[in-house]
């Protein structure tokens, strides 16, 4: 190529590009600090320095890259330090941010609770968390004001009685969703529990899996409700049936939310179940292999699908790992919208189930001592989380049914609730995490109250999705309305608390994220006042059998602000 004076420019060299940190491909040098703490100390580890040294000299002998790091493959977060307003999230420094105490994740896989454990857990809150317990919508129960002291004793109580916070959070496969209603429900198409217990007992815990780009949520369920959700979980077995084959699973891989949504991809296979824990194997590995390691917000297992695609993903998997060619599964039909299980229903032994909603998940250890006092009066031993935040009871004899649902109500937890109750969850928000900008389960109970009073005629489900900071535990992209928490300027120029919209989310048969409105944010005290307008336009202006995310796709934007 000739310059502009006529001389022969040099051919410049392309530029080599710049490695991921794939340890399949050579690049085993950690590539952050990460990287560089779990190369240098495998984080399941620290369990013994927390038992012999930081529980016994106290907080602050813990060493910072403990604390901030490798604590979380045992379950511990530092909760967020009380008085530090919203906006000082972001400009703070990790130790300005947080109090002596702890966050604890108990993992409940399969959300599946025998009494003992429930009361296990309600002693704990009771002694060591300040009555303080959330379920989460992975089906966790967590602890907030833990000392660091009381970890020990902890985890002796829960291990005796069949629980854990092992890998509760890091890098690593987290708690397993599973159908509240696996091997009870008379829908269901397979009970995946098997397969949940196996991947627990071999995986959970095995150094050869401790070490992934990031967090992995799996997900196995064999109602055709995609009650686990299974589009956004980086795995996850969804019951099917194949015309040849029988019953068995759906393979998704690479969902995942936060700040950079993708809904999982079906892989079109079909899976038996006592295959699960061999494919969960292999796709877990395929992430500890392939996975991206030099930025943390590309290590999730969606960018690496959204690269190579699903035929290449398929293709790794059955000859680098299984070995074998997977069966060919046509699409399975999807359900409307996610199944909840809130209600009471009949299960496939002529007993029956009764789904509960508490208030956003918040709860407590005094209200999970009653729940259980109310269970075994009823004749039950068997209680279930779902991924909803809410509690199933099981195996409920038919003349005991409505006794225990009004017993249950009389302590705040309703098998009947308005549309508003069941369908509104929020995360922990500012009150405890280090991350959030905003209250969340306040600002929601409150919200739930007034749209209650103001409209009690809604008869059409609308979910209320309420986050405190973008990373969307709280699932706000899926949502009929989500709402993140930002700060906003109010009428007379004040910096309040308020939250970004996202309109018409879905998850099931028409899965989507929702629509953002441009420049429109809404002050957190004007949110009754919003959400009543939305609800009434769309009750006013639906067609028949109209969803509310259907209505928003079609609806005029003014109207949507």
């Amino acid at each position: 190529m000739a310059s502009a004076t006529g001389t022969e420019s040099p051919q410049r060299r392309p530029q080599p590009r710049r490695g991921e940190g794939q340890w399949a491909l050579g690049y085993r040098e950690p590539l952050n600090a990460n990287e560089q703490s779990k190369k240098d100390d495998n984080p399941l580890n620290v369990r013994a320095r927390i038992e012999n040294i930081y529980a016994q000299r106290g907080f602050d002998s813990i060493d910072p890259g403990d604390m901030r790091g490798r604590f979380r493959w045992w379950g511990l977060y530092t909760q967020r330090k009380a008085g530090i307003d919203g906006g000082r999230t972001a400009t703070l420094e990790p130790e300005e941010l947080e109090d002596k105490f702890f966050m604890l994740r108990v993992r409940i896989d399969g959300g599946q609770l025998d009494l003992a454990q429930l009361r296990t857990i309600a002693d704990l809150s009771q002694a060591y968390a300040r009555d303080s317990a959330d379920l989460t919508d992975r089906q966790n129960v967590q602890y907030h004001w833990i000392d660091i002291r009381d970890v020990p004793t902890i985890w002796e109580r829960l291990e005796s009685v069949g629980l854990s916070t092992q890998e509760a959070c890091g890098d690593c496969p987290r708690v397993i969703l599973g159908s509240p209603v696996a091997g009870v429900s008379r829908d269901e198409i397979i009970d995946g529990t098997t397969a949940i217990e196996q991947i627990e007992r071999q995986f959970i815990g095995d150094h050869a899996f401790s070490n992934l780009p990031r967090k992995f949520k799996t997900a196995i369920s064999g109602h055709p409700g995609h009650d686990v959700v299974p589009q956004i979980n980086d795995i996850a077995f969804s019951g099917a049936v194949h015309p040849d084959h029988g019953p068995g699973f759906d393979l998704w891989v690479g969902g995942g939310l936060s700040t950079n949504p993708m809904l999982a991809q079906r892989l079109g296979v079909w899976v038996p179940l006592d295959e699960v824990p061999d494919v969960w194997r292999g796709v877990t590995s395929i992430f500890r292999d392939y996975g991206y390691r030099r930025l943390r917000t590309r290590a999730r297992l969606k960018f690496l699908i959204a690269d190579w695609g699903v035929e290449k993903f398929r293709e790794v998997l059955e000859t680098e790992y299984l070995g074998r060619t997977l069966i060919d599964l046509a699409a399975p039909d999807a359900p409307e919208t996610p199944a909840d299980h809130v209600g009471v229903f009949p299960q496939n032994d002529g007993r029956f189930f009764v789904g509960a909603a508490p208030t956003v998940g918040r709860i407590s250890g005094t209200l999970l001592h009653q729940v259980a006092d109310i269970v075994e009066a009823h004749g039950s031993n068997r209680v279930r989380t779902t991924p909803m935040q809410k509690l199933l009871v099981l195996d409920v004899e038919k003349d005991q049914v409505e006794s225990l649902v009004a017993a249950l109500a009389d302590i705040g937890l309703d098998a009947r609730p308005s549309q508003w109750r069941r369908n509104t969850m929020a995360c922990t928000g500012i009150e405890f995490c280090k991350l959030a900008i905003v209250n969340t389960k306040d600002r929601a109970k409150d919200l739930i109250a007034e749209l209650e009073l103001r409209v009690p005629e809604l008869d059409s489900p609308i979910t209320v999705n309420v986050n405190g900071c973008p990373n969307s535990c709280a699932r706000i992209q899926t949502a009929d309305i989500g709402l993140k928490g930002m700060l906003v300027n109010d009428a007379d120029g004040n910096t309040v608390e308020g939250f970004q919209v996202h309109l018409g989310g879905a998850l099931g048969l028409e899965a989507g994220f929702g629509r953002k409105l441009r420049s429109h944010k809404v002050a957190g005290d004007h949110l009754p006042d919003y959400v009543e307008k939305l609800a009434r336009n769309y009750l006013e202006q639906r067609e028949d059998g109209e969803s509310f995310a259907r209505w928003v796709a079609r609806a005029d934007e003014e109207v949507l602000r």
